[in-house]
């Protein structure tokens, strides 16, 4: 599985869990750890980097609490700049819309476009505010 891409420590116990007993897997993941083959830092930062382009920060930090990371390895993975948070999500809109809000509805649709795809609402303000002017 490894071989593939790579999986955080809680989406390996999942998978493994009908193969053998808690503590097998327990060892074999601890041993893989060791070894340096399973590392939740790596998986944090391969699926931020693949992902941070088309996501907000808060999806993404909520994708990988979902996959099981901890908050200190998630704040570590997940870009700290305000400004590229603003770019990504500069980008992820004009990716989707071609012109700027032209109603109230329009602007609805494209902020919560923006606020599913992870954006916070600070975001989301600045960038609609932006295309407006």
């Amino acid at each position: 599985m490894l071989a593939r891409r790579e999986h955080s420590r809680a989406e390996l116990v999942q998978k493994l869990s009908a193969d053998g007993t808690r503590e097998d897997i327990q060892a074999v993941l601890d041993q893989l750890e060791q070894s340096g083959l399973l590392s939740d830092a790596r998986f944090a930062e391969s699926f931020v980097s693949s992902r941070a382009a088309r996501f907000g920060t808060a999806r993404l930090r909520h994708s990988l609490r979902a996959k099981g990371i901890a908050d200190v390895i998630i704040a570590a993975a997940l870009p700290a700049d305000a400004d590229s948070e603003i770019n990504r999500a500069r980008e992820v809109w004009r990716r989707k819309f071609a012109t700027p809000p032209v109603d109230r509805a329009d602007y609805a649709r494209q902020a919560r476009f923006l606020q599913q795809r992870g954006f916070t609402g600070d975001t989301i303000r600045k960038v609609l505010k932006e295309t407006q002017e």
